[in-house]
């Protein structure tokens, strides 16, 4: 794992672990920023079904508090917005997990 500050964005494979202890790999595409108003770092982004789980809403559901470890950093979301395609939305704040 490297160690870097926060990036504006990160597209890639990531590891989805809920509260209970469950995971499950997926892809993301996230984008983040420090907001001066807060002074907090707030990051987001889509949450996309990998291949070995096409359907990410089998497992977990919209309000579920996550932890997201890209291999880059871990982090605590909150998913929600479930679209069409099966893909959750997600957000924090503070240290994102790219």
């Amino acid at each position: 794992m490297t160690h870097h500050e926060p990036g504006a964005e990160y597209d890639g494979p990531a590891t989805l672990t809920d509260e209970a202890g469950g995971a499950l790999q997926v892809e993301v595409k996230m984008r983040g920023e420090f907001q001066p108003l807060d002074g907090r770092f707030h990051w987001w982004g889509r949450v996309l079904a990998h291949a070995s789980h096409p359907r990410v809403e089998v497992a977990f559901n919209s309000g579920t508090i996550v932890s997201i470890d890209t291999g880059h950093g871990v982090a605590t979301g909150r998913l929600s917005d479930l679209d069409p395609w099966g893909r959750y939305r997600i957000a924090g704040l503070g240290k994102p997990p790219f």
